[in-house]
């Protein structure tokens, strides 16, 4: 099956390189025929913002909401395999492994995630609980996927890269909408929005959902018994007072039960509260401020209870500094309360812990030469009770060449401050311990170099290649606390590591009913101790060399698409996790304007495979089918 995509992607690549010999348009005429729309899409992720695609000076994949329709993907995580610059790894049949540009992990502690501006990372292990992050999937609008350091906008934890996930304005999805399936390891979905108007410039939209899903599998073929289930609303009301001023108010519940191989089931609840006021004076200038509070419940029957409460508040104000210049200064300041229930199996210590942080940053757009050359500079001083004072800069130079190609280039540096299984948790709970929290974990730091370039190849095709070497220190580990004894294991910060790599992305539009997406990324991770001494942990990473993505998106009338995934993985070695090929297809019907049909297969190559962990605790994932009908009213 490997040879089968290489053969592939080898013929992919010569069509789109024939096709690109072929004289290119001026500009008049490209702007005619519409270039890829994709390189006009303006994204706000990379600098806070709104920026043209193909100028930004960043590593960064658009997943538009077209895309995740045409996709099939019924949650998050399936949505995020489509950008081909991330590493996307099932666990199980809810738990996910999901970073860019190396050391993924279980608890993945190195990609900044936000929903709709609201952070979802935990500051327990600063990672993400992938299982509860969920939407309505039709009012997703976009996601933003930044490969490479974001830090200097958006703070700690934002080391590898940036998930940026944005649902449409409530004006967007006026109407109802009613949707409904099942099939093999889907075992049901049912989901119901409606949007309305309350005033001319007033609109809202509420929606509910529920989803039931089946076991992964042993790699003997037994089921693991993880099945899980998950309800979830919520309300959003968007108010554009004047030309100018909008204010958005929007709000989501959830709950789910998550049954577990031989324990308990593991019981999740949460509801969060957002509101955001921006104001734009002129083109370039504006003023946004966001408070949100979030609100997490998760017991783990034998391992320890949780109650997580987060009070965020975010101002930012974008302003001219001249002819030439665009300045984004901002400030945001966060308060955890986070309880802990400890059992003889962990103890945090202390259990409550009520923390503060409070950040500013400045970052200024430079047009060095007008549309040609632009030098972005700026930086972040964070503080936080672990570390006290972090400094996030980053230097980034975006440089036209034309009005088709783009070569940019960049100097970061990022933290990943200490997180709660850091410090506090000590196991079992009473000593002797055999694992116990580290007093002097520092931040994890990254010194990023990257180079990339972006062309429009032709009138509907485009490439993109960005290259990156990372530099890290302070890596957190575990090591023996009285050597040579095994036991007891402390955290410490004693590894450093390098990851270097390409990502190359092409689109093209074939013909107007028929596009074509090649992603291919290829990656390296090394990681040491800094004292020669033997880590337990020293293989901290857990990244497949590299890994192919072919989508084809085909309408082959205007009630008919056929839409195709191919997906090639190298194995990753220190796990014992082989490679594989998998294919995902959906065939989508509209019989009517509203009603639509669609029917999904994912992973039809086998029957089941693995993505992660060691053989011993290793799930399998199964082939899965099952079909959907959606109606408007």
């Amino acid at each position: 099956m490997r040879l089968v995509l290489l053969v592939f992607a080898g013929a992919f690549f010569s069509t789109v390189f024939a096709y690109a010999q072929r004289a290119l348009p001026s500009p008049a005429e490209l702007k005619k025929l519409g270039v890829d729309q994709l390189m006009d899409i303006e994204v706000t992720s990379v600098s806070k913002r709104p920026e043209k695609l193909s100028g930004a000076a960043s590593a960064i994949q658009v997943i538009t909401g077209e895309d995740i329709r045409r996709s099939g993907a019924t949650r998050l995580p399936e949505a995020l395999r489509l950008a081909s610059n991330l590493q996307v790894a099932q666990i199980d049949s809810r738990q996910w492994a999901i970073s860019s540009r190396g050391f993924n992990n279980v608890f993945a502690d190195k990609m900044l995630v936000l929903i709709d501006g609201r952070t979802v990372y935990t500051p327990l292990y600063a990672g993400v609980y992938w299982d509860v992050q969920d939407t309505f999937m039709a009012d997703l609008d976009r996601i933003e996927v930044i490969s490479g350091p974001g830090a200097t906008q958006w703070g700690a934890n934002a080391v590898n890269g940036v998930i940026n996930i944005t649902t449409k304005n409530a004006k967007d999805t006026q109407g109802g909408l009613l949707v409904g399936g099942g099939g093999t390891a889907l075992r049901g979905s049912g989901g119901v929005r409606y949007g309305g108007q309350i005033a001319p410039n007033l609109h809202y939209r509420v929606y509910g959902k529920y989803f039931e899903r089946g076991e992964s599998d042993f790699p003997s073929g037994n089921d693991a018994r993880d099945d899980w289930r998950m309800r979830q609303g919520g309300v959003r009301l968007d108010w554009a007072a004047s030309s100018d001023t909008d204010f958005t108010l929007q709000a989501d519940a959830y709950a789910g039960e998550f049954a577990r191989t031989n324990n308990d089931a593991i019981d999740a609840r949460g509801r969060n509260l957002l509101g955001r006021w921006s104001r734009k004076f002129a083109e370039n200038s504006d003023v946004k401020l966001q408070a949100y509070y979030d609100r997490t419940h998760r017991n783990i029957p034998g391992s320890f209870t949780q109650t997580l409460d987060t009070y965020d508040l975010d101002f930012q104000h974008r302003l001219p500094v001249g002819l030439r210049q665009d300045l984004v200064w901002g400030a945001s300041y966060r308060l955890v309360a986070d309880d802990i229930v400890n059992t003889p199996a962990n103890a945090f210590l202390p259990a409550q812990v009520n923390r503060e942080s409070f950040s500013v940053f400045v970052q200024d757009d430079l047009a060095l030469v007008e549309d040609r050359l632009h030098f972005t500079f700026g930086s972040k001083l964070e503080h936080n009770e672990y570390t006290d004072f972090e400094v996030e800069p980053s230097a980034r130079l975006a440089w036209t060449l034309a009005p088709t190609r783009t070569v940019w280039a960049a100097i970061s540096r990022a933290v990943r401050t200490p997180s709660r299984i850091d410090r506090d948790l000590y196991s079992p709970a009473v000593p002797p311990y055999r694992v116990a929290g580290g007093p002097a974990v520092i931040s994890e730091t990254l010194i990023a170099y990257e180079l990339g370039y972006r062309q429009q190849l032709a009138a509907n095709l485009t490439l993109s290649l960005a290259t990156f070497y990372n530099d890290y220190d302070d890596l957190r580990s575990l090591e023996p606390l009285n050597p040579p004894a095994q036991f007891p294991l402390e955290r410490t910060s004693n590894l450093r590591g390098r990851t270097s790599g390409a990502e190359l992305t092409l689109e093209w539009r074939a013909a107007d009913n028929w596009r074509l997406h090649l992603g291919y990324t290829e990656l390296r991770v090394h990681s040491e101790s800094k004292d020669g001494a033997a880590p337990s942990d020293r293989s901290i990473s857990r990244d497949p060399n590299h890994q192919l993505v072919l989508r084809s998106l085909w309408t082959i009338l205007p009630q008919l698409e056929l839409d195709a995934t191919g997906r090639y993985v190298a194995g990753i070695n220190n796990q014992s996790v082989p490679a594989y090929a998998e294919m995902d297809l959906r065939i989508g019907w509209r019989p009517r304007d509203d009603w639509s049909l669609s029917v999904v297969g994912q992973n039809l190559l086998h029957d089941r495979h693995a993505e992660f962990n060691v053989p011993g605790g290793r799930r399998e994932i199964a082939r899965n089918v099952f079909a959907e009908v959606a109606w408007h009213f």
